[in-house]
């Protein structure tokens, strides 16, 4: 009796995790999906760098199938514009200031991730996690942007401070990035809903000038956003 009593919370158990695990539950969905973002980071600060990326929109498409709560996979591209502002940091400057000079990097971001998607369906809701890796790749807009040097002037000599121009090269920068997130799928029609979640990006700050140093330092990309699924 004993016995009996140990193994029937163990053998209910069991019976949940296969019927959540079984390929036929009636729950599985593959669905493509569009949704467009804001992109949002944060400044960065290394190496005698600081680096401040734009704030900008972008798009996000999406192939995503999902055979029961636990597993649950897709396949992500998403674009947007990635402006760079570098600007020199010294340190150990005299009392009359230090030269700055900055440069403005139009670049654009391409990333594809591969994520893991747990979810559950509740009637016609679909909440859902997000956890993946992939690649970010920065690809300026022109193989050269303009530099900005102000130069000041010391404490014995008049005028204002210099500002001078010159040309530096760019490159194109490949990054891992890791992706985590949640969001909620509300079916609308039957193979239409909408799609509202929020991504976050993961990765080194990319470095697409040859003049600057990276700040080699991690940081942050929010991404809400909102799209429509098209459900397979």
């Amino acid at each position: 009796m004993r016995t009996q009593r140990f193994y029937t919370p163990f053998l209910v158990a069991s019976a949940l995790v296969v019927a959540a695990i079984a390929p036929g539950n009636g729950l599985a969905q593959t669905s493509v999906s569009a949704s467009v973002y804001g992109a949002f980071s944060g400044t960065t600060t290394g190496n005698g760098t600081e680096q401040s990326p734009a704030n900008q929109a972008g798009g996000l498409l999406e192939v995503r199938h999902i055979s029961n709560p636990i597993l649950g996979f897709e396949g992500t591209y998403s674009f947007n514009r990635a402006n760079q502002t570098y600007t020199s940091a010294p340190g150990g400057c005299p009392a009359f200031g230090c030269s700055i000079s900055t440069e403005s990097v139009a670049a654009n971001a391409h990333e594809v991730t591969a994520d893991w998607v747990p979810s559950v369906h509740i009637a016609n809701l679909r909440p859902f996690g997000v956890l993946g890796v992939g690649l970010l790749l920065d690809v300026p807009s022109n193989s050269q942007a303009t530099v900005t040097t102000t130069s000041p002037c010391s404490v014995t000599c008049p005028g204002a401070p210099a500002t001078t121009t010159s040309i530096s090269s760019t490159s194109s920068s490949t990054k891992p990035v890791y992706v985590y997130g949640a969001g909620l799928d509300w079916g609308l029609l039957p193979h239409i809903g909408l799609r509202l979640q929020y991504r976050g990006n993961l990765y080194s700050a990319p470095n697409v000038t040859k003049l600057f140093s990276s700040t080699s330092t991690f940081t942050h990309t929010a991404e809400p956003m909102v799209g429509i699924y098209f459900r397979l």
